[in-house]
């Protein structure tokens, strides 16, 4: 995957019209932004963490010690790395499309890609596809990584009832929450992780990160409060999606199967000299898709599910752009 391949802010500012992330669009969460508003903005916070690691743990039922907290998703993508580099791993596997940031990490520290790597990575539901993940056999032995970033934005059937305890798992609420923009995240270290395991990872973190704003945000994600309003937000999410995929078999747009959360990818039916000329056309007008090269797709794009007026927008400059061309 090519790097610094994401969704979203670009040169152009923020798009009026942002199909290319995969936040919820309902947000965002009330509860988090009231709580980010009232953060201790000009105090550090505890460089333990230790009010916040004990809310996370009651939240998930697991032990206080097996909470590492983490400056994004990103940033444990790479301290797990090294982590795992430094203890002996030589390959990482990694899913067939997948983040950018595990290959990315892997070749700073020269991990391999090998199906048998020790370092595993898996996300559920996948990106950019949505879909339910291949998991294999627990075996205990290296680092099996559950990037749970768009589990809490299952939209179909919610997500599977596994025994996660073997896995060491990776949540970051901003996404569900619809806050991209605070960047907070934690790890759940698997029961056959060591104290000195943990310690060695928190050793690799600088001091405090995660800022007052992040910690807001990852203790507004404990309440009960917020909990109610995501499961509120995914059924308008799921009449959204319903809405955005009838707009795509109107575009022409083939949308491949097996999503399940508040994304999907589909195939234009464009040649790919016609895609690029058509995603900066539609840029231009405010509306940005995500190019699915990177991940492999060429021809593709990934596509947040958006409120109706976006998906009307998006219809109208489609059309406008093809009229156009006649």
């Amino acid at each position: 995957m090519a790097e610094g391949m994401h969704g979203g802010t670009d040169a152009l500012g923020v798009p009026a019209h942002d199909f290319s992330t995969n936040r919820n669009a309902c947000g965002p969460c009330p509860v988090a932004l009231a709580a980010l508003q009232a953060a201790h903005a000009a105090q550090y916070p505890d460089p333990l963490y230790t009010h916040l690691r004990a809310r996370l743990a009651a939240f998930h039922a697991v032990e206080g010690r097996r909470i590492l907290v983490g400056g994004s998703s990103s940033e444990l993508i790479h301290r797990l790395t090294q982590h795992a580099a430094r203890s002996g791993a030589q390959a990482v596997a990694l899913p067939r499309h997948h983040y950018g940031d595990y290959a990315q990490a892997a070749r700073v520290w020269s991990l391999k890609p090998s199906a048998q790597g020790e370092l595993h990575w898996l996300c559920e539901p996948s990106s950019p596809l949505g879909q339910l993940e291949s998991f294999p056999e627990p075996t205990g032995d290296g680092w099996q990584v559950l990037d749970c970033a768009y589990r809490p934005l299952w939209l179909d059937g919610g997500p599977p009832q596994r025994g996660l305890d073997h896995l060491w798992q990776i949540w970051t609420p901003n996404k569900a929450l619809g806050m991209t923009g605070v960047r907070a995240a934690y790890a759940i270290a698997p029961l056959h992780a060591t104290d000195d395991e943990l310690g060695a990872l928190r050793a690799l973190a600088p001091s405090w990160v995660v800022g007052a704003h992040g910690v807001a945000l990852l203790e507004a994600w404990t309440t009960k409060q917020a909990q109610q309003w995501l499961a509120g937000s995914l059924q308008t999410l799921r009449d959204w999606k319903r809405r955005q995929l009838a707009l795509c078999e109107r575009l022409g747009c083939q949308v491949v199967a097996g999503h399940q959360a508040n994304y999907f990818v589909a195939r234009l039916p464009l040649t790919e000299a016609h895609l690029q000329q058509r995603l900066a056309h539609l840029r231009a007008q405010g509306i940005k898709l995500r190019d699915c090269t990177s991940f492999g797709l060429p021809g593709h794009v990934r596509m947040g599910v958006l409120p109706p007026a976006s998906q009307a927008a998006l219809e109208q400059a489609w059309k406008a752009i093809e009229n156009q061309a006649i």
